[in-house]
């Protein structure tokens, strides 16, 4: 037998109960605010996607941004909140798509390895379909591993999960 090789996951997952929840306490706050009276606002969940509606880009802002608090309050990560364009809607109207980003995608990946690898060269990163396993025979370089990706932006927001000995 080798000697004992730790490792954790790196992964990049949203709560998608917790994004759903902040859709429904925004969809309230939209409905029972009188600067949102008459305009139409909603907020429609498809499968992938979610869109805002509004009479113009005026209220889809202010939509934005009542949304943006309650994901804030609810831990979603905004990293992981993707908004599209304001386009033109149906009859006069505004929409905007938004949607979640879940797992890290193959760039994001080789990004991250790349500096793991620039940071500790005796660390092992490996891709797993969408997300990253990181091992070493040190439990400490490991942790230097998390404190380094924690404080680098890399566009996603990033767990450490499955710490393993």
């Amino acid at each position: 037998m080798g000697a004992n090789l730790f490792s954790f996951d790196v992964v990049s997952r949203v709560d998608l109960s917790e994004f759903e929840n902040a859709l429904n306490q925004a969809r309230k706050e939209i409905d029972t605010r009188f600067d949102f009276k008459g305009t139409n606002s909603r907020i429609e969940r498809a499968k992938d996607s979610t869109t805002l509606y509004s009479s113009d880009d005026f209220h889809i802002r202010a939509m934005a941004e009542v949304l943006t608090t309650w994901l804030v309050r609810r831990k979603v990560p905004l990293e992981s909140v993707v908004w599209g364009p304001i386009l033109p809607g149906p009859k006069g109207s505004v929409k905007q798509e938004i949607s979640v980003k879940q797992g890290i995608d193959p760039d994001t990946a080789r990004e991250i390895t790349k500096f793991i690898k620039k940071l500790n060269k005796k660390v092992n990163v490996s891709f797993q379909q969408d997300h990253l396993r990181v091992s070493s025979k040190s439990k400490d370089e490991l942790q230097a591993v998390i404190s380094a990706l924690r404080e680098k932006k890399f566009g996603l927001a990033l767990q450490f999960v499955n710490f393993r000995p």
